[in-house]
């Protein structure tokens, strides 16, 4: 049964993780119920509503009664004259008694009715007082049954707002490694830098090894370089074309193969050469290349085409020990003589002149220790055509070494990167495309903006897209119809607000071959966590903390639907990712900001596998609107480069 606890999560060498995605299950349930006040009543002084009762019952009593009480006392004051008239004499003592009896009875009968009205009095107060009782007792229920509800909603709210701040809010936005390819299109330096950061620190601890071709001219995997050191690697990084000399790719290919490299090399400043140019270009290599044997270096291939195109003084190549006299008497018999002749010279100066800015490749190479993070850089002090030039020669050695190799059992285990892949010709990238595809080694192209070629094998054949800042109008345009406008995507304030302080890429790198020394061994590294690596190594982390305080504090976000000015405004680092899966197409927003790893609400499971696992440990965990509740748990693993987990 799946375990989904932070804790417990693990980077999965079976997913390429792209990012993190934003998603609130558990909304902010507001502030607290508020609870029931009963009416204030003070048991030490008398109601003034009883005591106005029983004045007005009393007064009306007193009005009723007033003639009773008059006719009473006259009667008493007559019983009184009666009896003092029989003790004076003057009365006879029988009669008197009768008279006596007479008034008396009056009287008793005129208290009697006097005491009924009084007890008449007494009992409606009593009354009211019992109905007044009993509505206070109801009122008391009534508030004790509010009080209970009150408790009930507080205890739901108190759940409902622990379950909203100790929610996970970024779930791992990831593709399985039975893809053969991103693509990546639009986006900025310091996104690319963002994306290939994420990327090739997850594909390096999950055991993997990575080289970056990065023809950006912008030093987009300084902070990669930067976090792998700290892991404990030692990345090798070849700076073109100051260390051409250094760099031995290609070296090792068949004299067939190398002239297919030279001829596309050359083919990089001819876009519209076709296929039979092409082929043109590569017979007079593959026979310049016979003469001159195995293992030739470019600097042989340059003096041969110079003495097949009769430019410059050949004994000045004679002398420096680029050609021998046979071979050069060899070269001079390779084609016939006539108009034929003319072609095959202009061809051959034309070769000569695109590839002697490779003449020192591999002239001082050295002993490289093994590496899993290897990047070849362009200078961007160079020129533009150079490093077309170059980038072509790294692009397509690679792709016969691919060739060469055989197909990997772990897939995406050796992963490639080429950053700005636009700058390469369409058939360079088709013939890289299936080198990979056939290897199972993984493919990353980031494409600065959808030109005619990048458009035509964008997302062909099993691959995933993502979609990046696209500022071009028709770029957008393109993207929006590609992801579909009827997709509302969530995006986090926390993404824009960070996006708008994003520091620049300052410098560039640094080569470590010139400093590489042969008996280096694998460092051990004391840095093993890569949430910590990611704060202290990158640029991204060294913000983490601020980062961190606005997170907490920043817990809103908004939707849009995938339309071209709202990819033209998306933030920095925000990626679009669309992938097909086998219960539809996916289209997913992801934040490659990396320092996200850092916060305490990360997972590195994926939105549905949580879904998926909580829903197996209880079925009836499901909020209100039928989702169930995120896991919860300290944050994320600490993650070791060392042990490269399977």
């Amino acid at each position: 049964m799946a375990d989904v606890h932070p804790e417990h999560a693990q980077l999965q060498a079976d997913r390429i993780y792209l990012g993190w995605q934003y998603i609130l299950l558990h909304p902010d349930p507001g502030p607290p119920p508020r609870r029931p006040s009963p009416v204030e009543e003070s048991p030490d002084e008398p109601d003034p509503a009883e005591q106005e009762l029983l004045r007005r019952e009393r007064m009306q009593e007193d009005m009723l009664n007033r003639p009773v009480r008059f006719l009473r006392m006259f009667m008493l004051a007559l019983t009184v004259v009666i009896l003092a008239v029989a003790l004076a004499g003057y009365l006879a003592w029988p009669f008197a008694l009768v008279a006596l009896a007479a008034a008396g009875g009056v009287a008793a009968i005129l208290s009697y009715a006097l005491l009924q009205g009084d007890r008449a009095v007494r009992y409606r107060v009593l009354e009211q007082q019992a109905r007044d009782e009993r509505q206070r007792r109801e009122r008391d229920k009534d508030l004790f049954r509010a009080q209970e509800e009150h408790a009930q909603r507080y205890r739901e709210w108190q759940e409902s707002k622990e379950r909203h701040d100790r929610q996970l809010t970024w779930y791992a936005v990831a593709v399985p490694d039975e893809l053969d390819r991103i693509d990546v299109a639009g986006g900025t330096l310091p996104g690319w830098s963002a994306l290939v950061t994420l990327l090739g620190a997850t594909r390096l601890y999950s055991g993997g090894h990575l080289t970056v071709l990065d023809l950006s001219e912008g030093a987009i995997a300084k902070d990669l370089i930067e976090l792998a050191r700290k892991g404990g690697d030692d990345p090798l990084v070849w700076v073109l074309p100051v260390d051409l000399p250094r760099l031995d790719l290609g070296a090792t290919l068949k004299p067939e193969a190398f002239a297919d490299v030279l001829a596309h090399v050359v083919s990089v400043s001819e876009e519209q050469r076709s296929t039979r140019d092409l082929s043109f270009d590569n017979a007079i290599l593959e026979r310049v290349l016979e003469v001159l044997g195995e293992n030739a270096t470019i600097s042989q291939v340059t003096a041969a085409l110079r003495a097949l195109a009769q430019v410059g003084d050949p004994r000045d190549d004679l002398r420096f020990g680029l050609i021998t006299a046979t071979q050069l008497e060899r070269i001079g018999t390779l084609f016939g003589r006539g108009v034929s002749d003319r072609v095959v010279i202009e061809r051959a100066w034309a070769l000569e002149s695109q590839l002697r800015k490779l003449e020192t490749l591999g002239t001082q190479a050295v002993r490289l220790p093994p590496a899993r993070l290897r990047v070849v850089s362009m200078d961007r002090q160079a020129g533009v055509f150079g490093n077309r030039v170059l980038g072509t020669y790294v692009a397509t050695a690679l792709t016969h070494i691919l060739r060469q190799s055989p197909s990997s059992d772990r897939p995406w285990y050796h992963t490639i990167i080429v950053a700005g892949a636009d700058k390469l010709r369409g058939d360079v990238l088709d013939r890289l495309m299936d080198a990979c595809e056939t290897s199972r080694t993984g493919l990353v192209l980031t494409y600065r903006s959808l030109t005619p070629t990048v458009r035509e094998r964008l997302g062909r054949g099993h691959a995933a897209v993502a979609f990046m800042r696209l500022g071009n109008a028709e770029d957008a345009r393109v993207a929006s119809e590609h992801v579909g406008t009827e997709h509302r995507l969530e995006l986090a304030q926390l993404t824009e607000t960070i996006s708008e302080s994003l520091p620049g890429l300052d410098g560039g790198y640094t080569s470590t071959i010139s400093q590489v020394e042969e008996d280096r061994e694998e460092r051990d590294g004391d840095h093993a966590d890569l949430a910590e690596d990611i704060t202290e190594s990158t640029e991204w982390g060294r913000t983490a903390d601020k980062i961190s305080e606005k997170e907490r504090v920043l817990q809103r976000s908004r939707e849009f639907l995938v339309e071209p000015h709202q990819l033209q405004q998306l933030p920095t680092t925000s990626v679009i990712v669309t992938d097909a899966t086998a219960d539809g197409r996916r289209v997913r927003l992801a934040d490659a900001n990396p320092a996200i790893l850092t916060f305490p609400k990360t997972t590195l499971g994926e939105l549905e596998d949580v879904r998926e696992a909580v829903l197996s440990l209880n079925p009836q965990a499901v909020d209100g609107n039928g989702e169930p509740p995120p896991n919860l748990g300290p944050p994320p693993p600490r993650l070791d480069w060392r042990k490269g987990r399977q």
